[in-house]
């Protein structure tokens, strides 16, 4: 699965709003633009290393994740947020870049993820999506 880039967009959100019904993180930043990240989204996309490994090459697929919600949200200073999964996973900082990122490259590293679980011969739940 392509790992997300970590580059310094500069941009700080003006509004983040978790929507727990829908398990959407709704983030509008500074530019003008706004992301509806999904829950499921995030958590495979966590930056923590038990999602991404401790180097090149050992990144971990998550799957069965499909109906993963956000429990709360935890500010890290000034640069980022602590997701709080209801599977119990809490230990990756989303920065403000690495979510401008995710946002804006959503459909290409979903399709990556997609066809990461479908190398791994992982159907996922045909009702949900991320």
């Amino acid at each position: 699965m392509k790992r997300p880039e970590r580059r310094n967009t500069g941009r700080v959100p003006t509004q983040i709003r978790l929507h727990r019904q829908s398990r959407v993180l709704a983030v509008s930043f500074d530019d003008g633009r706004h992301f509806d990240l999904g829950a499921e989204y995030l958590r495979v996309h966590s930056p923590s290393a038990e999602v991404r490994g401790h180097g090149p090459g050992q990144a971990v697929l998550q799957v069965g994740k499909e109906s993963v919600g956000i429990e709360r949200l935890e500010p890290v200073g000034q640069y980022a947020l602590r997701l709080h999964f209801d599977d119990g996973h809490n230990t990756g900082l989303y920065s403000w870049d690495l979510l401008y990122d995710l946002g804006e490259n959503a459909d290409a590293y979903w399709q990556d993820y997609l066809d990461s679980l479908a190398a791994a011969g992982y159907q996922r739940d045909a009702g949900d999506s991320a």
